[in-house]
């Protein structure tokens, strides 16, 4: 992200940052009509249309990038893991070339033609101690048999060992580049979104900020007319789990948005949710995506707080269910952590980290900071 954008987001949100602009300046002149229709031509409507868009391509772009990081989490512990193998196999397989090349001396210096073991008894004195010696030599030859079966069993490991190392560091080789990638393309993303943002005059912002509100209030009133969230009123506790990751999710507003980003000082939505859950007790998935996958689905009409509620088609956002139809939130880049109305994005549905989690006794919904709900509502339009 540019030091521009930055600088947005370290007053709020780009858009409502810039609203508060418009509103103090001076009606602008339009100036002379130029070659073809610029930014200052295009209807509201269109322009956010097109932010909108920019951010739903940044928005994936991040899931790919946080599940690509994920995997290569994944593979470097597992390659690490294989190297301290290999070292343990290589050590064992080092002992028993020594042990093998001790026998191999012993039998070289040893090596006159063996007379057969029945002779030795024929001749012996004392025969009984010829069949002690023959049992020893018994059991001399299994050690030396099991000598030479360890070091083929121990080079064996060592090989197979050194080529899924070789196959772990390819594949974290791969990763690496579709991280770059999947990095290069949020902030050629972010990049075009500040462009447009820039190429904006005063009046189109505040418009385009008025635009995005008009329709966060519109759809939270229909989804709750709709009676997606059940009786009105209705109140349920979280459990002692999802109290402790509210109220921790609840102390991290005013944190900005960062794509990737997974706290403590900044967040982007999936890694607010994981931290929060992490602090309440609970692992879960790093991306909205794999929350949505992996977790228990629970219906809208049993939210109870601390749920997570995902978002879009794609389930390319998430929040924190904070109970009386709002949640905690990481918006978007340019946004800070806040509390909206559920409905302000298309819901896909909800998940819950622990559904067979105690109940919370005596439940009492965290206290909100001043500005909890300032700034914009809307997370990754699509």
């Amino acid at each position: 992200m540019s030091g521009r954008l930055l600088r947005w987001a370290c007053t709020g949100s780009a858009l409502t940052a810039l609203t508060t602009l418009a509103t103090l300046a001076p009606p602008a002149t339009h100036a002379a009509p130029g070659p073809g229709p610029g930014p200052g031509d295009r209807p509201v409507a269109e322009l956010l249309t097109d932010l909108q868009r920019l951010y739903r391509q940044a928005e994936e772009s991040t899931e790919t990038y946080n599940t690509t990081d994920e995997k290569l989490k994944a593979r470097r512990r597992e390659a690490a893991d294989l190297e301290r193998r290999l070292d343990t196999a290589r050590a064992s397989a080092g002992a028993s070339r020594s042990a093998a090349g001790r026998l191999a001396r012993q039998q070289y210096q040893n090596g006159s033609v063996a007379i057969p073991a029945y002779v030795r008894l024929l001749l012996a004195r004392d025969p009984q101690g010829a069949l002690d010696q023959r049992h020893v030599l018994r059991r001399a030859s299994a050690d030396r048999a099991a000598t030479v079966n360890r070091l083929v069993a121990d080079e064996r490991r060592a090989r197979e060992l050194a080529e899924r190392a070789r196959r772990a560091l390819a594949a974290q080789e791969s990763l690496a580049r579709r991280q770059k990638q999947a990095r290069d393309s949020v902030r050629a993303r972010l990049k075009e979104v500040e462009e447009l943002l820039a190429s904006l005059t005063p009046e189109q912002l505040a418009a385009l900020g008025r635009a995005e509100d008009d329709g966060a209030t519109r759809a939270q009133r229909e989804f709750v007319a709709s009676g997606a969230l059940g009786a009105p009123g209705a109140r349920r506790a979280p459990s002692e789990r999802g109290a402790r990751a509210l109220r921790y999710a609840v102390e991290q507003i005013g944190k900005p948005y960062v794509w990737g980003a997974e706290g403590p000082s900044a967040y982007d939505c999936s890694g607010l949710t994981q931290r929060a859950w992490r602090v309440g007790g609970r692992g879960i998935p790093r991306t909205s995506q794999e929350q949505w996958a992996r977790l228990p689905r629970v219906p809208l009409r049993e939210l109870r707080p601390g749920d997570l509620v995902v978002y879009f088609p794609r389930a390319t956002h998430v929040a924190l269910y904070l109970g009386d139809g709002l949640v905690v939130h990481a918006p978007r880049p340019g946004a800070r952590v806040k509390v909206s109305p559920v409905g302000a994005n298309p819901v896909r549905g909800a998940v819950r980290p622990d559904p067979g989690g105690p109940v919370a006794e005596e439940w009492r919904p965290p206290r909100l900071p001043d500005g909890a709900r300032e700034g914009t509502d809307t997370g990754w339009s699509g």
